[in-house]
């Protein structure tokens, strides 16, 4: 899957009140994980759980999805600023239906690399362990 804009916040711990940011995903060949700001965040098929991923690392769930164009991304209960990549400000702007961030909503930040080997690593790690018990 190509990289894209994709809006991912929190949810363990916080319900709909999470940190959150907007920014460019990359996605792993089956398009089950997502690496995003130095995390791996795997597609989470069970039912009753708040987010749709969790981090491979310490199993907090994430919300992860396409942004809306009205721009209203964050859940109708929740709140607070939304931290968006500096560099896909435009890209962003292109996408929704106005022309300037409201700085009330938003919070300009850098999102880290990802560093997929390392992640890719541990899982097969994981999967290795398995086999030899």
């Amino acid at each position: 899957m190509k990289p894209a804009l994709k809006y991912i916040e929190l949810k363990s711990g916080y319900s709909d009140n999470g940190p959150a940011w907007i920014g460019i995903a990359e996605f792993s060949k089956s398009g089950r994980t997502v690496y995003f700001n130095g995390k791996a965040l795997k597609s989470s098929a069970a039912q009753g759980i708040a987010g749709n991923y969790y981090d491979l690392e310490n199993g907090d769930e994430y919300w992860v999805s396409g942004v809306k164009k009205n721009g209203t991304d964050r859940h109708w209960a929740g709140g607070g600023k939304i931290m968006i990549d500096r560099n896909v400000v435009d890209l962003y702007l292109s996408q929704v239906n106005f022309n300037v961030l409201d700085k009330k909503q938003f919070e300009f930040v850098d999102i880290l690399p990802t560093d997929k080997q390392k992640f890719s690593k541990m899982e097969n790690e994981s999967l290795n362990e398995k086999e030899y018990q």
